[in-house]
């Protein structure tokens, strides 16, 4: 176990502690019905896991590493960061999805400034969260000024890992 590891761990089950001791200073309501959402939280998200985790795992199966390579390989240069941003934009699903597809990609044989860039579009302006929950709770106008305002930042961050060399 590495050093960072340990220490995200230990941060970790230390908030929940502490979260714990929190709501069991409010009394056995508060803890009794924090634990219940808690659980029931966990109940649901596990099987989207599952299902993110199998599906992008699907995906990688059934998309050839040449179509990566060729599209997002670190050869492709700022043609193959564009297709990865829109990529990134069209893809659904949550960040079990998202990143699970940035991984196979990166292992595949994807260029780290490409596979940045899909990862970041889509935390940013993924179309079917900024459809089905951001519009919902706010105003249109608002949400598609923040994707719009938000475009630069996947090119940029590209762009940083290509002055790098690394990501």
């Amino acid at each position: 176990m590495s050093v960072s590891t340990l220490i995200i761990d230990v941060t970790l089950w230390g908030s929940v502690l502490v979260l714990g001791f929190i709501a069991f200073r409010r009394g056995r309501v508060v803890l009794t019905s924090s634990l219940r959402e808690g659980t029931m939280d966990f109940i649901n998200i596990v099987p989207r896991i599952a299902l993110g985790v199998l599906g992008s795992g699907y995906i990688a199966a059934v998309i050839p590493p040449e179509v990566i390579t060729g599209w997002l390989g670190p050869d492709s240069g700022w043609l193959g960061v564009l297709t990865a941003v829109i990529a990134g934009a069209a893809t659904p699903g949550g960040p079990v999805v998202g990143f699970s597809i940035g991984a196979v990609a990166l292992k595949v044989g994807g260029g780290p400034p490409q596979v940045i860039a899909y990862v970041i579009a889509w935390a940013l302006f993924a179309f079917q969260r900024l459809i089905l929950w951001e519009i919902p709770f706010m105003p249109a106008r608002f949400v598609w000024f923040r994707a719009a305002v938000s475009v630069p930042f996947p090119f940029l961050a590209a762009a940083i890992a290509m002055a790098i060399g690394k990501p």
